[in-house]
């Protein structure tokens, strides 16, 4: 098979994780800001490879199968360590839990869907939802050794509050959208006619 550059691209993005790991395990702000670094190359990759994708002519299947499975991947990397670190804690734990519970809601739905040949398209909406939880899980990377004193921490938090509640509707979105086309579908069905003889 011979990958294109949008799914290299993509695929970086997957790479990323491991060196993102390693980097959040190294004490003190070298660590934070290496980690942050790779992070943030990673997040940049997931608008680059849509460019990619669609001004040079570069779109597939395969890259539609696997951008999103990158994307949920990096971000469900990145928040387990995150909170396994304590640099995640308290309330914001709750919105990581429910950043992760979404993202595995979806991506069922888009499994099932997909074998009706039924598409769920992106929201706007939903786009801004990543990019506030891309730039929260971001700032949370860094943390305490953010510049010019601020506190980086607790902004980190409430941005991945708000990527929270965006998660909600959207996700709830993605959801009465995939439940309105399997009931059209169980409509749809003929009902099995029943034997001669059958009871009931």
């Amino acid at each position: 098979m011979t990958y294109s550059l949008a799914n290299i691209l993509t695929l970086s993005r997957i790479a990323a994780i491991p060196a993102v790991s390693v980097l959040l395990y190294v004490q003190g702000p070298v660590g934070a800001w290496s980690a942050w670094a790779v992070y943030a190359i990673a997040c940049a990759t997931d608008w680059l490879d849509g460019y990619v994708a669609r001004n040079w002519g570069q779109d597939s299947e395969f890259g539609k199968f696997l951008d999103p499975i990158a994307d949920k991947l990096l971000v469900a990397a990145v928040l387990l360590l995150l909170v396994a670190q304590n640099r995640i804690d308290g309330w914001a734990v709750i919105s990581a839990l429910v950043i992760l519970c979404r993202e595995i809601m979806v991506s069922g739905l888009r499994e099932f869907l997909a074998k009706t040949a039924i598409s769920v398209p992106v929201s706007r909406l939903a786009k801004w939802k990543t990019g506030i939880q891309m730039v929260a899980l971001g700032v949370c990377i860094v943390g305490p050794f953010g510049p010019w004193g601020m506190p980086w921490v607790l902004i980190g938090e409430i941005g991945l509050g708000i990527a929270a509640l965006l998660t909600l509707v959207t996700g709830w979105d993605y959801l009465r959208s995939g439940l309105k086309h399997m009931t059209r579908e169980e409509a749809a069905a003929p009902t099995p006619s029943k034997p001669v003889g059958s009871v009931g």
